[in-house]
């Protein structure tokens, strides 16, 4: 390559290895095929259990942006478990994932997922361990028949929809003004340290430098 007309030197890179950084994806298709393989292949191993694993409880997401919505958790604490009526132990044998850990911040998230076990434990269906000897609790022969496997998570759950309708202003929402309300609180809360102190202060009769 010729020089330009200032007289620079080329820096053409005409030697890079560029086979090194190229990925292809020509195994998509069997890929596909491998996961959907894999999939009945843990359904039938699982089977007459749910193909989508154990029942997950209802949590909020994190942060003030998706606090609003709604997905699966880990598990059930053992303070929802407890206002079930089910012990630890027999959750984890009938497909209810336990979470030690997690803690109830609010009533009404233990009672949601409190509902949401014995709506389970209505629904389901208990093979016993010996079909000659079964024990307390486990279901009856006419019942085992009716049981299927099934393909999709077990309760979907659903996210709540906050519906408002539409209505006029009224005349105290337009004198009011929502933003001098935030400043006023913050200022509040800002200067509550201060405002007490000297409160205090004049209740104590003083004691400053002039005395």
């Amino acid at each position: 390559m010729a020089p330009n007309g200032k007289g620079t030197l080329p820096d053409a890179h005409f030697r890079k290895h560029w086979k090194r950084y190229v990925h292809t994806w020509f195994d998509q298709p069997a890929s596909k095929k491998r996961r959907r393989r894999t999939r009945l292949q843990k359904a039938a191993k699982i089977a007459p259990r749910p193909a989508a694993g154990p029942l997950r409880p209802v949590v909020r997401c994190p942060t003030f942006r998706y606090n609003t919505k709604v997905r699966a958790g880990r598990g059930f604490s053992l303070a929802e478990l407890k206002e079930a009526g089910i012990s630890r132990k027999f959750a984890q044998t009938i497909g209810i994932a336990v979470d030690h850990r997690r803690r109830n911040k609010s009533q009404e998230s233990l009672q949601l997922n409190a509902q949401r076990l014995k709506e389970y434990r209505s629904k389901l269906i208990i093979f016993p361990r010996k079909l000659s000897k079964p024990h307390k609790g486990d279901s009856d022969a006419e019942t085992l028949k009716l049981a299927t496997q099934l393909k999709g998570p077990v309760l979907p759950i659903k996210q709540p929809k906050s519906i408002m309708k539409r209505r006029p202003i009224s005349e105290d929402e337009k004198k009011s003004s929502v933003f001098q309300a935030l400043r006023v609180a913050r200022a509040n809360q800002r200067l509550a340290g201060v405002r007490a102190k000297k409160v205090a202060g004049q209740d104590g009769g003083g004691g400053g430098k002039g005395e």
